[in-house]
């Protein structure tokens, strides 16, 4: 498939990730006032409320197969989004985003491990620019006070970090076995039925403040959800995954916007290495996987 085939598959993810981004802001908010085990559930809740109407108009229901693959990452993402916005209650937007850039990282060999991608030269070498733009980074925050709560967030953090590269490779097999609708859809099932059950002891019922962000994010997150799915059909995962990059970006003006986050000198510097690493992955990009019927 030719290079420039590539493109649109590359704009919608992008977008994909700068919607996520807007969404991760209503969520931080939830957590920090709710917790995260709240902000997730009532999200997921709303997202299925959102995306089950059109599921069920659809009248398609999905193979054993597709089912399996839906279950696992779903599960795996839950783990990971509940504990990603557990320690973004605790660090700055920008920060926790950083850390969840070793997922594409992982993600990568994840991929030639388990869906038989070849690891090119291109991915690796913007993979590691990107990996530097993170070090910069770091470096600047180890100069600042760290607390204790902060400690904890970043160990949870890095533990997300794991799961969501994983179910970036899953992502990739579901892309390939169900559309974007179903996609998102039992992204939301899985998420909200497997943390329900305990929802009477550890949330309680979102107070009416916060029923416009909770909507919103469940919004933002399908939207998302659907772009990147469509994404990750008609592209190889390690041609995408350095598209999370540009999540620091977005994460360090709406955290300066939404939570008055300040972005250091040594931020702005891990942030051009970071879209520097972007450019060469994509400059020289991998070839398209072929397109299936569910996909297409």
């Amino acid at each position: 498939m030719p290079s420039r085939s590539l493109s649109v598959p590359f704009v919608a993810a992008c977008l994909g990730i700068a919607i996520y981004s807007v969404m991760d802001t209503l969520m931080k908010r939830l957590s920090i006032d709710s917790g995260a085990y709240a902000a997730v559930l009532w999200r997921s809740v709303a997202g299925i409320g959102l995306m089950g109407g059109p599921f069920v108009v659809r009248r398609r229901w999905p193979s054993a197969a597709a089912l399996r693959l839906h279950l696992a990452r779903g599960l795996a993402a839950g783990v990971s989004v509940l504990l990603f916005f557990f320690g973004m209650a605790r660090v700055p937007m920008a920060q926790a985003v950083a850390i969840t850039f070793l997922a594409p990282l992982i993600a990568i060999f994840l991929a030639a491990a388990t869906l038989g991608e070849r690891v090119r030269r291109a991915a690796i070498g913007g993979s590691a620019i990107a990996a530097a733009g993170v070090l910069v980074i770091a470096a600047g925050e180890a100069s600042a006070a760290v607390s204790a709560d902060t400690v904890i967030g970043t160990v949870a953090i890095f533990v997300a970090s794991i799961l969501y590269a994983a179910s970036l490779v899953l992502l990739r097999r579901q892309a390939q076995v169900a559309d974007p609708l179903e996609v998102a859809f039992f992204a939301s099932l899985v998420i909200g039925a497997a943390m329900l059950p305990a929802a009477p002891w550890l949330a309680g019922w979102p107070a009416p403040a916060q029923l416009p962000a909770i909507a919103g994010s469940a919004v933002l997150g399908t939207l998302s959800a659907l772009l990147l799915a469509w994404a990750y059909a008609r592209a190889e995962a390690q041609a995408l995954v350095t598209v999370e990059y540009t999540a620091f970006v977005w994460a360090a003006l709406f955290g300066w916007l939404a939570f008055g986050e300040r972005v250091s000198g040594w931020t702005v510097a891990g942030a051009v290495l970071i879209m520097a690493g972007c450019a060469v992955a994509v400059r020289h990009r991998a070839s398209a996987a072929p397109l299936t019927e569910a996909a297409a």
